[in-house]
């Protein structure tokens, strides 16, 4: 029997050993979900929200490697795959959309729900075609896919509604092999490198993602140089634990000590990562930066070497040329540093914190409610959740008190918006996540403002039994914001939510929801939370006026916040 091109696009996901695609069916798509319906291997994930399908896509993409798939139907339903698809290639993963188009011979006219998909995913995409006629499959297939694989980034297929069901005219066999190599410098750009760091005093490390799979390569580089190492959030993963050289993170959600590194370092190495916050890259220093994609090195801060490679090999080759470090004052100085800043972070997790007297002056003045403390919230989870547990995390506080108070710790993954800073991610990724093993446990760290956005696929966990502990920091705010509008002087404004009993509204869903609205009953709830075998949203009622103070507080930012305050009470007592 001929193939038809929904199909080819079957046999394609099945050969690059894609298992879900994520997605909302209609019309222009329904070839291609027949297919996927008969496919021994492929399964249809059926979301609430086509935004939520791309996340979940992405997310699967980033944990494995390999090819996320999603599709959208006709007009609006590829537009809501916009913003997943941007956290994706703002992450650098790969995913595969397949989006649907109005017949062939209606595009152009204006056709009900018809949108120019070629020209709606030009910035996101680093491919997109629209298929118009059988002929040119499998080769655009083939293109997408090392498009999406090779630049790891998103590729997006349009096939319009009468194509899917169309016979191929060749029986040409796909052919999707990519091909991955390690890019080393060249001896010379190795060894001025190496001068640099030799002939210079202190060196840091500011250690990224693009790191991860050389672990033991840069643990190497930080002992030989006595280096203390400055983590971006997504290098936590893979470089947190049983790490004597990290210090933590830099930037709005880091720590004193990793400020301390990077500021009496005299050479600055930083290691497969992007860290955008030009602010928090001291000045004076020697950097030499390593990283894959030639167009990141340099655009943060200026550079004095730089090595567009990968980063396992340019430090194998480091490790041939750089002398050893006899003097360990530096690194010694920032993990004392470290040390004190979690004494400090683990006492204000303490269940007992608040019934001291400093404690009281602070529930009078912020606490008066006796809330949860989200850094509390966050402990008990880091200490109930298994070793080799998955977390995902919305952007904002929830994120804060993750990179707080989560180590990640053996086997731990870690998948996020860290780069698009997208609000909703945590759910949906968290979806994708469980899909690829649903006896692995995967905690979503929920803001209550991200939750709510996409509250509707909490039918997707229900409906697919996917045992999910969603984790949801309930402090009626935007809290984020909440704190940037204070730190700049103003009275909070707009932030504030009329949120529901998040736990109720799961409960309804079908889906077992534990509340708690006093600290004393954190601890219970947590234990019960993780012993159910199910999906649990465990919604936490936690104190909105809690802080993340950054690494270095500027006195701006301190006299804007006392600003803000006395302006928020002026209101609230009508002057």
């Amino acid at each position: 029997m001929s193939r038809t091109v929904a199909h080819l696009f079957v046999d394609a996901l099945e050969e690059l050993g894609v298992r879900h695609v994520f997605g909302v069916v209609g019309d222009a798509l329904n070839p291609l979900t027949d297919a996927i319906r008969a496919s021994a291997s492929l399964s249809w994930v059926g979301c609430r929200h086509e935004e939520a399908a791309a996340f979940a896509a992405g997310a699967q993409s980033q944990l494995t490697d390999t090819l996320g798939v999603c599709m959208g139907t006709v007009g609006p339903g590829s537009v809501h795959l916009l913003n997943g698809l941007y956290d994706a290639a703002k992450s650098g993963t790969p995913v595969l959309a397949i989006a649907g188009q109005v017949p062939r011979p209606e595009i152009g006219t204006d056709y009900f729900q018809e949108v120019d998909n070629d020209l709606l995913f030009k910035d996101v995409a680093a491919f997109r075609a629209t298929v118009t006629s059988p002929e040119q499959l499998p080769a655009l297939l083939e293109v997408a896919v090392r498009t999406a694989v090779g630049r790891r980034g998103v590729a997006v297929l349009t096939i319009p509604g009468d194509i899917g069901d169309q016979e191929l005219p060749t029986d040409r066999p796909l052919r999707l092999s990519v091909a991955r190599c390690e890019n080393r410098p060249d001896d010379p750009a190795l060894d001025e490198a190496a001068r640099l760091i030799n002939e210079g005093g202190n060196v840091t490390l500011l250690v990224g993602r693009g790191s991860r799979t050389s672990r033991n390569d840069v643990l190497a580089l930080a002992d030989r140089l006595a280096a203390p190492m400055v983590l971006t959030l997504k290098a936590k993963e893979g470089f947190e634990g049983d790490n004597p050289f990290q210090v933590g993170q830099t930037g709005l959600i880091g720590n004193p000590a990793a400020a301390h590194a990077m500021d009496h370092a005299d050479t600055l190495v930083l290691l497969g990562t992007d860290f955008p916050y030009r602010d928090w890259y001291p000045e004076g220093k020697k950097v030499i930066q390593v990283d894959r994609v030639a167009e990141h090195i340099g655009r943060r801060v200026p550079v004095d070497v730089a090595l567009a490679a990968d980063v396992g090999p340019t430090v194998r080759g480091l490790l041939e040329r750089v002398a050893a470090r006899g003097d360990r004052k530096h690194l010694d100085s920032a993990r004392e540093k470290f040390t004190h800043w979690q004494d400090g972070q683990r006492r204000l997790a303490a269940p007992g914190h608040d019934k001291g007297l400093i404690g009281k002056v602070r529930s009078a003045l912020d606490n008066r409610d006796h809330l949860v403390r989200p850094e509390a919230l966050a402990a008990a989870v880091d200490a109930a959740a298994a070793d080799d547990a998955v977390f995902t995390s919305d952007t904002g506080m929830a994120t804060v008190w993750l990179s707080r108070f989560v180590e990640m710790r053996g086997s731990r993954r870690l998948v996020g918006s860290y780069n698009l800073g997208s609000m909703a991610n945590a759910m949906p990724q968290a979806i994708g996540a469980q899909f690829l093993d649903r006896d692995r446990q995967t905690i979503a760290f929920c803001g209550d403002g991200g939750l709510s956005m996409l509250l509707g696929d909490l039918m997707t966990i229900h409906t697919e039994r996917l045992p999910i502990k969603l984790v949801v920091f309930d402090n009626r705010r935007l809290s984020m914001v909440k704190l940037e509008q204070e730190q700049a002087g103003l009275p909070e404004f707009g932030t504030v939510l009329d949120n529901p009993d998040f736990a109720a509204v799961a409960q309804a869903l079908g889906i077992k929801g534990i509340r708690v609205e006093h600290a004393e009953d954190l601890a219970e709830a947590v234990e019960r939370t993780f012993a159910e075998p199910g999906p649990v949203l465990l919604d936490v009622l936690t104190n909105p006026d809690e802080i993340a103070v950054p690494a270095k507080p500027t006195v701006q930012q301190g006299w804007g916040f006392a600003i803000a305050k006395v302006r928020e009470n002026l209101h609230s007592t009508g002057s």
